[in-house]
């Protein structure tokens, strides 16, 4: 039995209202609402609890934080994909295991005052407002910062507080935090936040490389930090001084993959470094590996269930015209999900510098059972291409796939 938490918002209002209005009478406005409460609690039921979050509170804010109002109108269908979705500026909206995850690692008390560095579209605020006693939440884009806010505001997230600054520096006067949420990644812990999270606080931030990030979370002990590493994630690029004065930055003129021979691990069971959104998928220490020590296999049963793992890379098409895919892959009894184009692959998806899509390619469509073979294939890049992200898995399909050795370089303009 789910313990009750207030449901902040159990009509739509603000942005989603009035497409409602505007669009749909009475009836269907009704029947809207419901399609996203289905939604919702199917998302919840599916890429929260079933992805491993245990922490009641938390899952029954997710039920009650109505995501669609948060992400722009061209959205509201993808509202409740677990997935993150462009809010403009470059920046986006955390996909919403994310959210739960971090919400649930810093573990949230009713009396606690929590910190929040990104505020972003305002979600992962919307989220822990029910949780504890006050949220401040910090965001350097102003357009963003602003939007949020009202949004908030017209929600009645009442224990929410926002302003428009540089989050690296913290909020002094409202020091010390209980709790500390950082969804922007510094290469290194920002001292001020260090120093305005009260002792025996927790704070859990993305650290790391561009594109080779991981999620810790540090507990503040006796004036010092006591870190714990997580996982593997990936968040968008910041903006300012931050990101520009990175020490080690991509390059986007040699697109390449980060730990692809899996050989690089963290944790027990171990979590490949440099890959994120790993689901339904295991790191084999084998001899029989085609390269190395380890390869990894993702297993599924259930038609159109995600068994996945991601990595982001830079790339400019401007530059590289074409890059070349190349791995090691087996496979046992794979066949189709839910429909034909749900088989396994190698999915390269194209953005340009605002994080909108530009083109997608994939290698794959392996079905049956099959030894160790190597596959490779060239693929055109998209003049406006920025950056791309390569997924990895069974996508969907039933059976089980393992891969090794996988590589990404560039061989032409």
């Amino acid at each position: 039995m789910r313990e009750k938490l207030p449901l902040r918002t159990p009509f739509p209002t603000g942005l989603a209202t009035l497409l409602l209005a505007l669009l749909f009478p009475p009836a269907a406005q009704a029947q809207t609402r419901a399609a996203f409460d289905e939604a919702r609690n199917r998302m919840v039921d599916e890429e929260i609890v079933g992805a491993g979050i245990k922490n009641k509170r938390v899952i029954e804010a997710m039920r009650n934080t109505p995501r669609h109002e948060f992400v722009r109108k061209d959205h509201l269908k993808q509202a409740y994909y677990d997935m993150a979705l462009p809010i403009g500026e470059s920046q986006t909206i955390s996909p919403p295991f994310v959210v739960a995850y971090m919400t649930e690692a810093i573990d949230p008390q009713r009396e606690d005052k929590v910190l929040e560095i990104g505020t972003g579209s305002g979600y992962q605020a919307a989220v822990l407002s029910p949780l504890v006693r006050e949220v401040y939440s910090i965001e350097i884009v102003a357009p963003l910062g602003n939007a949020a806010a009202k949004v908030l505001k017209k929600l009645k997230y009442t224990n929410v507080h926002t302003k428009v600054g540089d989050g690296f520096l913290g909020w002094p006067e409202h020091a010390p935090f209980d709790k500390i949420i950082v969804t922007c990644s510094p290469e290194k812990v920002p001292q001020p936040l260090v120093e305005q999270l009260k002792d025996g606080g927790r704070m859990v931030i993305p650290v790391g490389e561009r594109y080779q990030q991981t999620l810790f979370l540090m507990k503040k002990v006796d004036g010092k930090l006591v870190t714990e590493a997580l996982q593997p994630t990936l968040f968008v690029p910041m903006t300012g001084k931050a990101e520009a004065g990175r020490e080690v930055k991509p390059d986007p003129l040699r697109p390449s993959i980060g730990n692809g021979d899996f050989e690089k691990t963290i944790g027990n069971p171990p979590f490949l470094l440099g890959w994120h959104y790993q689901r339904q998928m295991e790191v084999v220490a084998d001899k029989g590996a085609p390269q190395g020590n380890n390869y990894i296999t993702f297993r599924n049963n259930d038609p159109g269930r995600g068994a996945h793992a991601l990595q982001g890379m830079a790339i400019d098409g401007r530059k590289v015209g074409k890059i070349e895919v190349s791995l090691m892959v087996c496979g046992e009894g794979i066949r189709p999900g839910q429909s034909a184009q749900q088989m396994p692959g190698v999915v390269l998806t194209f953005y340009d510098e605002k994080r909108a899509t530009v083109g997608q390619s994939a290698l794959g469509n392996w079905r049956g059972t099959f030894g160790w073979q190597k596959e490779s294939k060239r693929i055109d890049v998209p003049p406006r291409a920025r950056e791309a992200v390569v997924r990895i898995g069974l996508l969907g399909a039933v059976g089980s796939i393992s891969f090794d050795s996988i590589e990404v370089k560039a061989v032409g303009k």
